[in-house]
């Protein structure tokens, strides 16, 4: 589904992205994980070119992105992106967020988006909020409005830039709830997250990131039990502390 080779990336002299290799097959959850300036958000969001790389190829279902042709609208359309602050629009309800994209660009008439919304919030459990506008909600509902939103054009793949840190910790529950159940029905998942337990049960993969590195790739079972990088070893130590 998705493939890094070779991939750089720089802000000015500061090197964020070194080297970064790597594949997440179809079907398959990848939790990103490691220390605050690890690179893991920058790398997640070069996926769908909200960063730009400097060298390197990234392939989306074997089409390189970084080829100057493709179209960056349409790849974005195809990806669905759970940012952690949510980035609803405030002056639209619920309803009207999440049948934006499906109306602007799927071309869907604005009652079948309507529809497809009230579907989209039953299954992440807000069907009742349909109406009501972004400020109403708590954040762990906004966040799983943001992931019906993500929902709405059927991508292939969902991104999630740390979706529970903005959270009160009693919302974070919810909102990886959502996440296990998309995660149970083979969705495509890359998911950067500090949350160890969501990695332990729900990750196919796990990669550990430091400067801008991926140090570590391996099974659940592996990272937890044996990691082999010693600045694994630290962080795990740290954070189940």
């Amino acid at each position: 589904m998705i493939q890094f080779e070779n991939v750089n990336k720089w802000y000015k002299k500061y090197h964020a992205l070194n080297n970064i290799c790597g594949e997440v097959k179809k079907g398959e959850v990848l939790v990103v994980c490691g220390p605050s300036g690890s690179g893991k958000s920058t790398m997640i969001r070069t996926i769908n070119k909200l960063e730009e790389i400097q060298s390197g190829t990234i392939r989306i279902q074997g089409q390189s992105i970084t080829d100057s042709k493709v179209d960056i609208n349409r790849l974005r359309a195809g990806i669905g992106f759970v940012f952690q602050q949510f980035n609803l629009f405030p002056h639209l309800s619920v309803k009207e967020n999440i049948a934006l994209s499906p109306i602007k660009v799927g071309g869907l008439s604005r009652k079948e988006a309507y529809d497809l919304a009230e579907a989209l919030l039953h299954k992440v459990g807000l069907s009742a909020k349909l109406n009501e506008m972004p400020a109403n909600l708590s954040g762990g509902q906004q966040q799983r409005v943001a992931i019906a939103r993500a929902l709405a054009q059927k991508p292939p793949v969902i991104l999630f830039d740390e979706p529970t840190s903005a959270l009160d910790p009693e919302m974070v529950g919810e909102v990886l709830s959502v996440m296990k159940a998309l995660a149970a029905e083979g969705m495509t998942m890359v998911c950067v997250t500090h949350e160890m337990n969501f990695a332990r049960e729900v990750a196919d993969r796990i990669w550990f990131m430091d400067q801008g590195e991926i140090l570590e790739d391996s099974r659940p079972d592996e990272f937890f039990r044996s990691p082999k990088h010693d600045r694994t070893k630290k962080f795990l130590a740290d954070i189940l502390h």
